[in-house]
């Protein structure tokens, strides 16, 4: 089992391919990452060095993976943050031809644009290209609330408008919408919830809400949850495991009082979480 994981990466904490990568591979599946950008460290720190990497070097890394086989032996496509425009049409380009190519291999695209405390956090003529070019060739989108808000093109405050907007997105291409960091009209105070999508099915998890926001856990949720699709689980109980492993890391995170996830100690907690978080159908559709 593979997943080809193209996103960022730092030499120091936990984001992009620096918080996707360990977690699948702890999960059994082969990780071949390829970095969109090359930091020192997230952003938020009082210095970062680094760069975007050159859209001729992604390219030439696509085709490098390509060339040993790697699509013909993937199960999985994961992208994540791009670092620019050119990017992101060289990663929609390879997707189309890796699913060209190969037809059941599956695509998961975590559109990560921004959120509701930052706004957009990436160049301006990114998010149209995530939206128009990479969405539709997904089977899998995992937006946060604000992101679903943008794809969407309106707001969303209750349940039944979150499934008909993700409907709506459904109909251009993906066959499943997982909307992360859920705040809506029913979310009980002090919680917070991710809710799965589907054409015939909607599944909603809650958990605690904790007392801190680290960088990088929509990437950690995203390689969860496709880690868990990968091996065979349905939506339901992936969404429900990758809901239950963040927390863990989460809480674990909290504990220590780090500004970085605990994404290594707490590796078995994210094979076999403390608190189990299952999902529930929701039948209001």
């Amino acid at each position: 089992m593979t997943v080809i994981s193209i996103q960022s990466q730092v030499a120091w904490g936990h984001v992009g391919n620096s918080a996707a990568a360990f977690p699948i591979q702890l999960h059994g599946i082969d990780v071949i990452a390829v970095p969109t950008t090359l930091l020192s460290n997230r952003p938020g720190y009082p210095t970062i060095r680094g760069r975007v990497l050159d859209v001729q070097l992604v390219a030439d890394l696509l085709r490098g993976i390509e060339e040993r086989g790697a699509i013909d032996g993937a199960q999985m496509i994961l992208s994540g943050y791009l670092g620019s425009a050119d990017i992101a049409l060289e990663v929609a380009d390879f997707v189309a031809r890796a699913k060209e190519k190969n037809p059941a291999l599956r695509y998961c695209c975590d559109p990560v644009l921004g959120d509701r405390d930052r706004g957009m956090f990436v160049r301006t003529d990114i998010p149209p290209l995530v939206r128009d070019e990479l969405c539709p060739l997904a089977d899998i989108i995992t937006p946060n609330h604000f992101e679903f808000e943008f794809l969407c093109g309106t707001k969303v405050g209750t349940t039944e408008a979150v499934i008909t907007q993700a409907r709506n997105l459904i109909a251009r291409g993906p066959s499943t919408i997982v909307i992360t960091s859920a705040e809506l009209a029913d979310t009980p105070g002090g919680e917070i919830e991710t809710l799965a999508i589907e054409r015939a099915g909607a599944w909603r998890v809650r958990t605690p809400r904790l007392p801190i926001s680290p960088s990088g856990t929509g990437d950690l949720f995203a390689a969860l949850l496709a880690a868990a699709r990968v091996r065979g689980s349905a939506m339901p109980d992936a969404l429900g495991h990758a809901a239950s492993a963040i927390y863990a890391v989460l809480e674990r995170t909290a504990l220590r009082k780090t500004e970085e996830m605990r994404i290594v100690e707490s590796a078995e907690l994210m094979l076999h979480p403390a608190r189990r978080f299952a999902a529930t159908a929701v039948t209001a559709q």
